[in-house]
């Protein structure tokens, strides 16, 4: 594909670089919009997928990622992509880890850590990022605490 999302498509984020990236919810199905590049699959269980164009972080329903050292080097390889290609974040319900995944992205992309939830529920949606330890997390990730 090789071009961006729209800017007012389903799920779509802008972070403060003007980089474009979409998160989604796996159950609700693709949204229209057209498919993405690469996808990062936030999931508790293998999706089956591998190769260049998606990753898997093992991140259990409302947990934390179990790796978190994979899944910085997963959000610093999805904001690469996104300067020329669709990426994709995809939770069960994209909402906690999608919504908590993309405010790490928006840290890494600029944004204060305490900033963060509130960036993405503002440009994302109302609820992202579900629970406490979520926003803890958010809040010290860019302090390398997370």
């Amino acid at each position: 594909m090789g071009t961006s999302w729209e800017a007012e498509g389903a799920g779509v984020l802008r972070l403060p670089s003007g980089l474009l990236v979409r998160g989604r919810g796996l159950r609700f199905g693709e949204p229209p919009g057209g498919g993405a590049d690469f996808r990062v699959y936030l999931l508790g269980r293998d999706p089956g997928v591998s190769g260049r164009e998606a990753r898997w972080v093992r991140w259990p329903d409302f947990r934390l990622p179990r790796d978190r050292e994979a899944f910085t080097a997963v959000l610093r390889e999805a904001l690469s992509r996104a300067a020329v290609e669709r990426v994709e974040f995809a939770c069960g319900g994209g909402i906690g880890r999608t919504g908590t995944a993309l405010a790490c992205l928006a840290v890494l992309d600029g944004v204060p850590p305490e900033r963060a939830v509130a960036y993405v529920r503002a440009g994302y949606h109302p609820r992202a990022v579900e629970t406490p330890w979520q926003r803890r997390f958010v809040r010290r990730y860019g302090r390398g605490a997370a």
